[in-house]
């Protein structure tokens, strides 16, 4: 497990660009992925680092029929697609294809970011990021992930914030 503050300028990734390109602070956080990891890609990298998986946030891509969104939930849980197609003014939402998800965001599954995506899409965070001082979402490849402040991930995001995990 490596943690280190981030120098401007070891970007790596379109996630740590897009930070770089805000001025946001943040901290990369490493870890040697496991291809034989039956937990999860989130929860192998928060039991990886230790940290509380709570803290830690997967980002999973929906449909609603008419746009495609992204909901960003604790790897400890689940998210709750009815909730998440509320939050966006939509009837419904199911997890958008994988392939799709791939080629939208331009990363691989496991290692998808909420930032740096290659097609912007609407943004929920759960309201749970609201909770800590940092958070951690994938950094835009698998075994790598960034801590920020909500109120930045927000901001640079656009996002909108809701509940949208599930009970």
């Amino acid at each position: 497990m490596s943690k280190k503050k981030h120098a401007k300028g070891t970007a790596s990734t379109p996630a740590t660009v897009e930070l770089d390109k805000a001025g946001i602070t943040f901290t990369l956080y490493e870890y040697e992925h496991s291809n034989d990891s039956e937990e999860g890609f989130g929860l192998e990298g928060a039991h990886k680092l230790g940290i509380d998986p709570h803290k830690v946030y997967k980002t999973l891509m929906a449909d609603t029929g008419s746009e495609r969104v992204i909901g960003v939930v604790p790897v400890a849980g689940h998210m709750d697609l009815k909730k998440l197609a509320a939050a966006v003014g939509a009837k419904k939402a199911q997890m958008a294809d994988p392939k799709v998800a791939m080629r939208e965001s331009g990363y691989v599954v496991g290692g998808i970011s909420p930032l740096g995506q290659r097609t912007r899409h609407t943004t929920v965070l759960d309201e749970s990021v609201l909770e800590f001082d940092e958070v951690l979402v994938s950094g835009g490849k698998r075994g790598m992930s960034v801590g920020v402040k909500p109120e930045d991930l927000i901001a640079v995001l656009h996002a909108s914030v809701a509940p949208i995990a599930a009970d």
